[in-house]
């Protein structure tokens, strides 16, 4: 195939967000709906893929969307970390708007085809999901491992900081990993959930928990607010800390000359 310089539109940008995001969601909930708790076996072992698989799902799912739809978007596929690369001054901040709404647009078909596969699915498949909270993010008596408000506040603040600081640090024009950064970035990802997912089933993305929340029931948009806004604060503070920190503003070459002088 020939190579091409030619700009992607905004369009086409829109749409690769949108097809990112579905199959982040739908791969990883999929995975945390069909597969984590699969029963066991006749000799009692486990059949299911646990938080593990699950952690790894997301990891996978988003490293296969980076490699595909990455080089036409940029790869956010999630609100928190276009709100990091704007504040770290890599990402314009009135285009902003047009990829949020397309990474919730890609997560909510990504949940509702699995409602669609869930409408085919065993007996009582579909409502036992959904009255377990659709995969959706808690904390109180949702959080997995029973951790309460402000624990599900620091970890989505710190885990989404640690997600955008990895983000900036890898895709650096200069200092970056190159070909290897959606290796990293999924990577983190995966670390992030094996971490997390007894805290809070792990947010980090707002487009993700939206999907599911759609479908979780009252409880799941009640607590939604706590994954919408500490997640877009880490990512916040982490863009901020990343531009002061490591790219600094450099004086023009007269300044710098006059101030030798």
């Amino acid at each position: 195939m020939s190579d091409t310089t030619t700009e992607p539109s905004t369009a086409t940008k829109l749409v690769a967000e949108a097809l990112g995001t579905f199959v982040l969601v739908f791969g990883s909930i999929g995975t945390a709906l069909f597969a984590a708790d699969f029963g066991v076996s006749e000799n009692g072992t486990s059949l299911g893929v646990g938080f593990v698989g699950v952690a790894l799902a997301f990891g996978l799912t988003l490293l296969a969307a980076i490699y595909t739809w990455g080089p036409v978007s940029g790869g956010h596929f999630n609100p928190a970390v276009t709100f990091g690369l704007a504040a770290a001054g890599r990402f314009a901040w009135k285009d902003a708007p047009g990829y949020i709404v397309a990474q919730i647009v890609g997560g909510a078909l990504g949940t509702t085809l699995i409602v669609l596969i869930g409408l085919f699915g065993p007996a009582n498949w579909l409502s036992t999901a959904q009255d377990g909270g659709f995969a959706s993010n808690g904390f109180g008596e949702h959080s997995p491992g029973g951790f309460g408000l402000g624990a599900a506040i620091v970890a989505e603040i710190l885990f989404t900081a640690i997600f955008v600081l990895v983000i900036l640090g890898v895709t650096h024009a200069k200092r970056g990993a190159g070909n290897f950064a959606g290796l990293a970035i999924g990577l983190t990802l995966t670390f992030i959930h094996l971490a997390s997912i007894p805290i809070d089933n792990t947010s980090v993305n707002p487009a993700r928990s939206i999907a599911t929340a759609i479908y979780g029931g009252g409880d799941a948009l009640l607590q939604l607010w706590v994954f919408l806004v500490f997640p877009l604060v880490g990512a916040v503070l982490a863009g901020f800390l990343h531009r002061a920190l490591f790219e600094p503003k450099v004086a023009p070459p007269a300044q710098r000359e006059a101030r030798v002088r």
